[in-house]
């Protein structure tokens, strides 16, 4: 990668927004290519001393000191703050899932308290991995979206600029800035890993432009997705509830829709569930008398009166006293 080449990847990060001059930024840094990247390129359009760097330390490979070795390293060459935060792991669960939380949780402490925003390194390149995974793993046009570039406190990037894992690594040889490989990633142990050695190459295969492809289809599912929102709200007129009869009346994919807006809404929590149950609301609804409630998964409890349906979220169970033999 030529100067030139390099000039140009900066610049299309800066026209993303998303890393403006004189902008506080977290940066979450594992020692991998993406993030490396993510904050050499941070330093040079916010400036290092706006950039704090985030490193934490599961402990769950055996090399785990020499990934903060070389984020310390990393950080003062750089001239950046860096927090370092040790987590111990559940011994049961999913582990990704845990160390992820552990990840955006600190972020997001840690940022609110800096007045920053929190930056992940995340990538084009994960982006296509992820709505495979999605389109995979469960239903719905929301598995094709994939990953927003914003949301809350939280930026990517390079999503945004359309960085792909490759382009990463040539940005880190061009500054001269080493990275650490977790093996775990090319491991068809996790899903993400198979998803990457095998799924993938067998789509290119089929067509070059695969990944281009996926990621021009979740563009376009998502603003696709602003323009439904926009009709839910019609359909809803500001309520936090509607008739049944009206429910009945909207065409069924708008219907699925209002319903799963109303039980998310009502919990705070994403609720995919709700809306296949909306056949099921209607029939409890119809005739317009009485009363019923249904829980829909997800933590969300339709309730429909006189006609009406809202929701609620479902009370906890309480736990069964032991029996006495």
């Amino acid at each position: 990668m030529g100067a030139q080449t390099t000039a140009e990847l900066l610049a299309r990060v800066r026209s993303g927004g998303l890393l403006e001059p004189g902008g506080r930024v977290v940066v979450s840094l594992s020692g991998g290519r993406d993030s490396v990247c993510l904050l050499d390129i941070a330093v040079e359009l916010c400036g290092s001393g706006n950039v704090t760097a985030l490193h934490v330390n599961y402990g769950l490979r055996d090399d785990a000191a020499l990934d903060e070795q070389l984020c310390r390293e990393l950080c003062q060459r750089l001239e950046v703050e860096l927090a370092v935060e040790n987590a111990s792991a559940p011994r049961e669960g999913n582990i990704q899932a845990w160390a992820r939380d552990v990840r955006y949780g600190l972020g997001a402490q840690l940022a609110s308290a800096e007045g920053a925003r929190l930056a992940t390194g995340h990538t084009a390149s994960d982006q296509v991995e992820t709505v495979l995974y999605r389109l995979a793993a469960s239903p719905g046009r929301r598995a094709l979206v994939g990953m927003p570039d914003q949301r809350g406190l939280l930026i990517r990037p390079l999503l945004r600029a359309r960085f792909s894992r490759e382009g990463t690594a040539d940005w880190c040889r061009a500054r001269g800035l080493q990275w650490r490989e977790d093996a775990s990633n090319e491991s068809d142990k996790y899903a993400r890993g198979r998803i990457r050695s095998q799924v993938l190459p067998a789509l290119r295969s089929v067509h070059p432009a695969t990944d281009e492809n996926i990621l021009q289809s979740a563009e376009l599912l998502r603003d696709e997705a602003d323009v439904l929102e926009i009709v839910v709200e019609t359909a809803l007129a500001g309520k936090s509830e509607i008739s049944t009869e009206h429910l009945a009346a909207l065409p069924p994919a708008l219907a699925r829709l209002v319903v799963r807006r109303l039980a998310e809404d009502a919990t705070g929590e994403l609720c995919p569930q709700a809306a296949a149950r909306t056949e099921e609301l209607l029939e409890l609804g119809a005739g317009g008398n009485g009363s019923a409630a249904l829980d829909v998964g997800g933590g969300a409890r339709a309730v429909i009166k006189k006609g009406t349906l809202g929701f609620e979220r479902s009370p906890r169970r309480r736990a069964r006293k032991p029996v006495e033999g």
